[in-house]
C-alpha cells in the first residue's frame, strides 16, 4: 500500500471534499488510471502521447465517473519506453513542466503525479514539474533504508533542476498498532521530519487493497472502513496545511 494507493485515495478524498483534483498517472502499469475506471489499454491517449509525441494534455485528461471533480491522465504501457525515447530529446526533464502548464481546460486546486518505483527520466519529469513532494512511507523496516536514496536523488534535482521543490508531507501507510516495528518506525520518522509527517496514520486494511481490482478508490468502495476515513483524515490535514500557507 504505497505510492499509487495514496495518490488516488488522497485525489478522491480531496475532491469530495469541493477541490478539483488532476491525478497524471506516470507509471506505465496504469495502477492509477485503474483505480479511477478510466480506460488505459490499446490505443488511448495518454501521458506517453503527451511527453513524446507533444499530444496537448486537454487530449488526455479524462473526467474520473461518478467523481465530480476528479480528473486522470491514464498511462499505457507505451510509457516504459518513454525512458529510452525521452533521452534524445531537448529539454527532456522539463517536458510534463511544460504540458501542465500550456493546460488551461480546467484549473486545478491540486495536481498529484504518481511516479513510477525507479528514478528515471519519468520521475526526474515529476520532480521538476512539481512544487511539492508528498512521500508515503510503509511502517516497515526496509522503508527507511529507500528513504534515504530517494532524499539524495531529490536533493540533486533541487541542486540542478528544481530549486523550489520542498519535501512538504510525509505520511505513513500500513500502519499495524499491534506490532513494535510500526510504532518503531512511525516514531523514528517523526524525530527525523518533525511537522513534515501527517498526524494521521493509514492503517493496514484489506478494504483498501481490494478496492483497485473493482475500479474504484476506497473512498467509494467502502466509505464507512478504517482506510477511507483515515484517507479522509489525511486529506483534511493537508487541505488545512495549504489554507494556512
Amino acid at each position: 500500500m504505497g505510492k499509487t494507493t495514496t495518490s488516488v485515495n488522497l485525489a478522491a478524498a480531496l475532491s469530495m471534499h469541493g477541490q478539483r483534483v488532476l491525478v497524471v498517472d506516470l507509471d506505465p502499469q496504469g495502477n492509477a488510471s485503474t483505480a479511477l475506471s478510466i480506460e488505459h489499454r490499446g490505443d488511448v491517449p495518454d501521458m506517453y502521447k503527451v511527453l513524446v509525441e507533444d499530444v496537448p494534455l486537454a487530449e488526455v485528461v479524462k473526467e474520473v465517473p461518478e467523481m465530480p471533480g476528479l480528473y486522470c491522465a491514464p498511462a499505457t504501457i507505451d510509457l516504459a519506453g518513454a525512458e529510452i525515447e525521452l533521452v534524445s530529446m531537448v529539454a527532456r526533464e522539463a517536458r510534463l513542466q511544460r504540458a501542465l502548464g500550456a493546460y488551461t481546460a480546467v484549473e486545478f486546486d491540486y495536481i498529484l503525479i504518481d511516479c513510477p518505483p525507479s528514478l528515471g527520466l519519468l520521475t526526474v519529469n515529476a520532480l521538476m514539474a512539481a512544487n511539492e513532494l508528498l512521500i508515503p512511507i510503509q511502517c516497515e523496516y526496509y522503508a527507511l533504508e529507500g528513504l534515504g536514496q530517494l532524499l539524495r536523488n531529490v536533493d540533486l534535482v533541487r541542486a540542478h533542476l528544481n530549486p523550489t521543490l520542498e519535501l512538504s508531507t510525509i505520511l505513513m501507510t500500513m500502519y499495524d498498532g499491534r506490532t513494535r516495528l510500526a510504532s518503531q518506525v512511525a516514531e523514528e520518522v517523526r524525530s527525523h521530519f518533525g511537522d513534515t509527517v501527517l498526524k494521521t496514520l493509514i492503517p493496514r486494511s484489506v478494504r483498501v487493497s481490494e478496492a483497485p481490482s473493482y475500479g474504484q478508490s476506497v473512498m467509494t468502495y467502502d466509505p464507512g472502513s478504517s482506510g477511507a476515513m483515515a484517507y479522509m483524515d489525511a486529506a483534511r490535514e493537508i487541505a488545512y496545511r495549504g489554507a494556512a500557507v
